[in-house]
């Protein structure tokens, strides 16, 4: 509804440029017939001085063929320039949909034994539920971020939130456990769009400042939703585990309604794209162009050029190698956790399953803990980037890192050693609990300074260069995961734990190697747009 109300106003304010435009004493781009006569119309909106006479935000290009449809300054249609309260809700919109696609992925594990007896499948087979949805995620957000960047963000999110709850509907309805495993990795497939595209949601509206302050709220609320997940569905075996999908549904459902009615297009291209066919359509001439959207036969260029960049950036781009090797790591842990839960509180201590998924409370409270963090980390950003502007220079994106600087990086080792070496009959259930705590807190101070650097790095490809580390780490977690079962088995938690532990002990300083060395890494790199 929103994009419909955008479409209109573009209209309007297009009419209003044409007819000041139109006045005698403006020169003008004259309507041509199909095209014909556009070098006299050239000619006939230029001024005495010969410089052409143009709509605001309309450029004549190098070679005096076309009209580059740009913003006029200050124009409120600008997702950059729109007011506060507008910003804060479509940044919101984002939270909503990342919870509402992620809540999915892990909600299943509680009821995995009934799932696992009504199929008549092991808990290795069982725990593919989860798996694949985790894979279909990875490999929808090489799709989601082109789509968006080529139809706008809107469009995506909606139509795949349909699809999604679609499929949802069909794995409640699952006759057996083939067509129960092929659903959900259709209902992760369709619901990567907002783990891929928020964070281009984000950059299409704050500027690179603001994007600090903005922008940990959606990494933050895109974490609670796997973390709530298990809380939600710890107690669902009691009512059946197929509601385990239909809540699913529900949340999905109100969320789509809302986006549907309030949430707006961000992506600046899209409007623009739609400013110029009003151009188009209201002066007759077909010169008004997008750079970039150069015509309607570019289409399928366009797209295949978006969903190709992708790809591409796993070979060019160093930045986002390490990055995506780090958040690894960070899922394997996470995802594995729902099945090494079990193992770590409710063998050792001799809790039942559900109180041992309420346990989840704990990573749900460190997420939550680490809130106030970011207007701290932003009052420094600022001091940054005034510093910057008194020597002149831009704001070097290395100013992103503050969160895992702050014990995040180290933590995460620290975090893992503890609930390992302390998960015994003898020392008390709330030593492991307070491991899981300082988990959860640097799991989303790391994940909170991936984002922040990647989107203020690559801003407008923001979301293709998302796209291969979502894909990584879903794809590879969701691969393990009923390897993790065998795991916990034969090595135990204690084992486990440590050898994971050890993995991130050796990635533990990256946020301050990059910060010292960043700038160097990012001029290695093809597709950086920053490069301060």
């Amino acid at each position: 509804m929103q994009s419909f109300l955008q479409h209109r106003r573009l209209r309007l304010a297009a009419e209003r440029d044409v007819a000041r435009l139109s006045k005698p004493q403006s020169g003008s781009p004259a309507p041509t017939d199909n095209g014909k006569n556009e070098s006299s119309s050239l000619e006939a909106g230029r001024e005495a001085n010969g410089k052409p006479n143009l709509i605001p935000g309309v450029e004549l290009s190098e070679d005096g063929t076309v009209y580059q449809v740009g913003w006029a300054d200050g124009d409120p249609e600008n997702p950059q320039n729109w007011g506060a309260a507008k910003k804060w809700w479509a940044t919101a919109a984002v939270c909503l949909i990342a919870i509402a696609v992620s809540i999915p992925s892990s909600i299943d594990a509680p009821v995995a034994p009934q799932f696992n007896e009504e199929y008549g499948v092991g808990p290795i087979a069982g725990s593919l539920t989860t798996g694949m949805y985790l894979i279909g995620i990875g490999v929808g957000s090489m799709f989601a971020a082109p789509f968006s960047e080529t139809f706008g963000r809107n469009w995506v999110y909606f139509s795949t939130l349909t699809v999604f709850i679609l499929f949802c509907v069909g794995k409640a309805l699952a006759p057996n456990y083939g067509a129960a495993i092929v659903f959900r990795f259709l209902v992760g497939f369709f619901g990567a769009a907002p783990l891929t595209v928020g964070g281009g949601t984000v950059a299409d509206i704050w500027g690179p400042l603001e994007i600090t302050f903005s922008l940990p709220f959606v990494t933050m609320t895109s974490y609670a939703g796997p973390i709530l997940g298990p809380i939600i569905g710890a107690y669902l075996p009691n009512i059946g585990f197929r509601w385990a999908d239909w809540i699913s549904i529900i949340i999905a459902g109100a969320v789509m309604a809302i986006i549907f009615f309030l949430q707006p297009e961000t992506f600046g291209p899209t409007l623009l794209e739609w400013r110029a066919d009003h151009l188009r359509t209201l002066t007759g001439d077909s010169r008004y162009q997008v750079p970039g959207h150069a015509s309607a036969g570019s289409l399928g260029r366009r797209l295949l050029t978006n969903c190709l960049r992708p790809f591409a950036m796993t070979y060019t781009e160093p930045i986002i190698l390490v990055f995506s090797f780090y958040l690894i790591i960070l899922y394997i842990v996470l995802f594995t956790f729902l099945n090494g839960f079990p193992y770590i509180f409710a063998q050792t201590y001799g809790i039942s399953e559900s109180l041992t998924f309420i346990i989840w409370t704990a990573l749900l409270a460190g997420d939550v803990v680490a809130i106030p963090l970011i207007p701290i980390v932003y009052g420094w950003t600022k001091k940054a980037a005034a510093r910057a502007a008194e020597a002149g220079q831009p704001l070097a994106p290395e100013v992103c890192l503050y969160f895992a600087m702050l014990g995040g990086s180290v933590l995460m080792p620290v975090s893992l050693f503890w609930i390992g070496w302390t998960c015994y009959p003898s020392i008390s259930i709330w030593s492991p609990i307070v491991g899981v705590f300082v988990f959860g807190y640097s799991l989303v101070t790391i994940f909170t300074t991936t984002y922040i650097y990647i989107v203020f790095v690559y801003l407008q490809y923001a979301g293709s260069a998302l796209s291969f580390m979502t894909f990584s780490r879903y794809v590879i977690s969701g691969a393990l995961l009923p390897a993790s079962v065998p795991m916990y088995e034969n090595l135990g938690p204690h084992l486990t734990l440590t050898w994971i532990g050890a993995v991130a002990a050796v990635m533990a300083p990256l946020p301050f190697v990059l910060y010292r060395y960043g700038h160097k890494v990012r001029a290695m790199s093809k597709n950086v747009q920053n490069k301060a």
